[in-house]
């Protein structure tokens, strides 16, 4: 007897994870997307977003609502000393926020916890450097991405990005980047797309792209991609991105191709935000 019961109950348990629990998230969601920002996190994403004010309607209102919902969602962690604030929380929310107004209805489901240093924080590496000789190094960093659940950031790099927002270079947008590339537990530069045809022009678009950079990196000649987008095709979707949100006219110019990939994807059309 005692049996059926703990059966019954892991069968209702199975069910309502399956069923119920995904439902129950969604309907928690909507209930938070409908509330209003406080007067300080309107602020804040009135600071944080330099085409806030140029965004639809819409677009403000989809957008309040993920930061809301992401808030919700994700712990932060203060690192060497560092007091994570209120703003601090919503400001990386914002620009993370960016890349959900497509409406996927996932809020980087990987990711747990975003770690903030105050600054440049240091890591161990361990580089191979031939002949079978592996040295471990200290390397600084400003931001990096896991596949597991964590996103490490730099305050001080947040900072100056908020200040230098068309400079291509934002560790927000790049490394949150790299959480939707890896929400399937691989970092190749490819994101989760809605169809399977879709796969196809991405990697017919995105392998010529990244090609090109390497070679004009290896050639030591200017391009609106960052050089760093040339490590690997990760790092190219990366900086991809974070050329489309900062620097939109440059990009749709000089990549056309590049451009019109991304705003499929994002569903977006930053140069409207100009």
């Amino acid at each position: 007897m005692l049996q059926t019961v703990l059966v019954l109950v892991a069968v209702g348990l199975i069910i309502f994870i399956i069923f119920a629990y995904p439902l129950w998230v969604r309907i928690r969601q909507n209930r938070l997307k409908r509330r209003p920002l406080s007067p300080q996190q309107q602020a804040t994403l009135e600071h944080s977003l330099p085409m806030y004010e140029s965004l639809s309607v819409d677009e403000r209102r989809r957008l309040h609502g993920h930061v809301l919902v992401f808030l919700s969602q994700k712990q932060f962690i203060g690192c060497r000393g560092l007091q994570v604030t209120e703003q601090m929380k919503v400001t990386v929310a914002a620009i993370a926020a960016l890349l959900l107004l497509n409406e996927r209805g996932k809020y980087f489901p990987r990711l747990r916890s975003i770690l903030m240093y105050p600054d440049a924080y240091i890591v161990r590496e361990r580089v191979s450097v031939g002949g079978g000789v592996v040295e471990e190094r200290q390397v600084a960093r400003l931001g990096e991405s896991w596949t597991t659940d964590q996103v490490v950031l730099s305050w001080q790099q947040i900072q100056q990005d908020l200040t230098h927002w068309q400079d291509g270079q934002n560790v927000i947008l790049h490394e949150f980047a790299h959480q939707l590339d890896q929400e399937d537990g691989k970092a190749e530069g490819v994101p989760v797309l809605k169809r399977d045809a879709d796969y196809k022009a991405w990697a017919e678009i995105m392998t010529v792209e990244y090609q090109q950079l390497c070679d004009r990196t290896a050639k030591g000649q200017k391009n609106v991609l960052n050089p760093y987008g040339s490590t690997n095709p990760a790092e190219f979707f990366a900086v991809a991105t974070e050329t489309f949100f900062e620097k939109p006219q440059q990009l749709k110019t000089h990549h056309g191709a590049l451009y019109d990939q991304l705003q499929r994807y994002y569903q977006l059309n930053p140069l409207q935000w100009n």
